[in-house]
């Protein structure tokens, strides 16, 4: 097995400079590394919070102006006969947005750029918004109806956008069927640890991933993601209609119980996060843009604002006009960033590790993020009799975030791969190699002990290719997004939204027939 994982690896090491380069690129430069501030950001970064900030003055704040709106959208359960709900379409964009990235990736950005990197991150998430927003209302401008659902998202925009060219759909759905599906081995190599540590925690004692508990997750995860997959997109919104909002309550719960417990932290809290963003401590660097790349990369990440990833939920909703979608995805910015990632920072600032309380070397620990956080917490929880319970309850979460975006992944690649083939034999397979195949090779992984760190550069490298593809595209298209937005804010929403008469717009759904229907 370890011999078969080495040959793995090497074949994809070649992966390894391209990512780095994608994702780092001009930084490598010399000459514009130096620049001060701008010089510590890539073209990702740029293309990404340039955007953000663009649409934001373009459309005047709509993230802002139309907040509580949104909220009122997303709330809204029942759906039409075709489609899912705008809450279950939140929902199920949430199980994407809201994965272990909000713990390891805040953390990480907290331990490399301080506490001031929490600030940047809230920054890039209010400009973040914007781009899902616009991202979103095109989704649902060139949705299609398939049977008693809606499908769409990137490879069908990008198609229309692009000279309604059915190679480009074809070539963006295969790029993200990629990216989603090559994510599947690591999200289940998170989704196992973190149950294998909620059960030694629990017996209070340390399993091996050789022991017959280690097999046992592994069947467990294999039946439970299958049973949930292969049962397509209704049982899929049905399940994260549940755990979404229980693992969204249990973890904010948890860490507002260690914030409530430490309140006089509180005020160091802010302090050091507005102090932090402009004035880095020395420990980090001590440089201001070491805290703004971070936060900056942290608020861009794990949204997933402008990378495509939830444009398949917004398309497959049931709305009464195309920006309602935009306003939800704005909102659901919000929500990972402003709220499930900021209970990351929270943690990470207030036990202040980086002063080596209670004997922890800081320096040591540093660089495994996982295990800064789980030692910030054991650092806020009273006592000792606490430690076992937060780390379970957490652990429990972690695996949780994880289980979300694993579905998520799979869910998403199958909605994207309608633009190659509507077969359900087809569609059934690709379920299947994600259920059935990935799932249990990310779980060998684990029972072997390894890390396939070359597949997962591969699924980086996409991930960027993803975001090059998206981002233009949503410029080209924004003239659309604008006059959709014009027409609800001059109606108000309450009139039938009809794409060609109103934007002069060819939709594939957004027609007089749908709307006399």
């Amino acid at each position: 097995m370890k011999h078969l994982f080495e040959v793995v690896n090497r074949i994809f090491a070649f992966i390894v400079p391209i990512s780095d380069f994608l994702w780092n690129f001009p930084k490598d430069v010399d000459a514009y590394a130096r620049i001060p501030v701008l010089g510590q950001f890539s073209f990702a970064m740029l293309l990404l919070i340039g955007s953000g900030i663009y649409f934001t003055i373009r459309m005047r704040g709509v993230q802002f102006r139309k907040f509580v709106r949104s909220i009122r959208i997303a709330t809204v359960r029942t759906a039409s006969e075709t489609g899912i709900s705008p809450f279950a379409a939140f929902m199920l964009s949430s199980a994407m947005r809201v994965g272990p990235g909000n713990i390891m990736g805040v953390t990480g950005a907290v331990s490399v750029g301080g506490p001031g990197a929490v600030f940047w991150m809230w920054v890039a998430a209010a400009f973040g918004m914007a781009l899902a927003f616009v991202e979103a209302t095109l989704a649902q401008l060139y949705k299609e109806k398939k049977d008693d659902q809606y499908v769409g998202g990137l490879p069908f925009y990008g198609m229309k956008i692009l000279g309604n060219r059915r190679w480009v759909g074809i070539a963006l759905s295969v790029l993200f069927i990629g990216y989603a599906l090559l994510n599947v081995p690591s999200q289940t190599f998170h989704l196992f640890t973190a149950l294998g540590s909620v059960a030694s925690t629990v017996a209070g004692t340390t399993y091996s991933r050789t022991s017959g508990v280690y097999y046992g997750i592994g069947l467990f995860l294999i039946v439970y993601i299958s049973a949930i997959v292969l049962g397509g997109l209704k049982r899929v919104v049905k399940v994260v209609n549940v755990w979404v909002p229980v693992m969204a309550v249990l973890y904010c719960g948890i860490v507002l119980t260690l914030v409530f417990l430490n309140w006089r932290l509180i005020p160091f809290f802010f302090g050091a996060v507005f102090s932090g963003a402009f004035s880095p401590e020395a420990v980090f660097g001590g440089a201001f843009g070491i805290a703004l790349q971070q936060g900056v990369k942290r608020g861009l990440m794990a949204n997933e604002a402008g990378q495509g990833t939830i444009t398949m939920a917004a398309a497959a909703a049931s709305n009464d006009h195309p920006v309602e979608q935009g306003l939800v995805q704005s909102m659901g910015v919000f929500f990972d960033t402003m709220i499930v990632c900021s209970m990351a920072g929270f943690v990470s600032v207030m036990a202040q590790l980086w002063t080596s309380p209670s004997g922890i070397v800081w320096e040591a620990i540093r660089e495994d993020k996982l295990l800064v956080f789980m030692t910030a917490a054991k650092q806020l929880a009273p006592g000792t009799a606490f430690d076992a319970p937060v780390q379970a309850l957490l652990s429990l979460c972690y695996a949780l975030f994880a289980s979300m975006t694993l579905i998520g992944m799979i869910t998403f690649a199958e909605i994207s791969a309608n633009m190659i083939s509507r077969k359900r034999t087809f569609l059934l397979g690709l379920r299947a190699t994600g259920a059935l195949f990935l799932v249990p090779f990310g779980v060998l992984t684990v029972l072997a002990d390894l890390q396939l760190g070359n597949i997962w550069y591969l699924a980086d490298m996409l991930n960027i290719l993803v975001v090059f593809a998206n981002v233009p595209i949503l410029l080209i298209g924004q003239k659309h997004v604008f006059r959709a937005l014009e027409h609800y804010e001059r109606t108000g929403g309450k009139e039938g939204f009809v794409s060609k008469r109103d934007i002069g717009l060819d939709s594939p759904y957004w027609t007089q027939e749908s709307h006399d229907a």
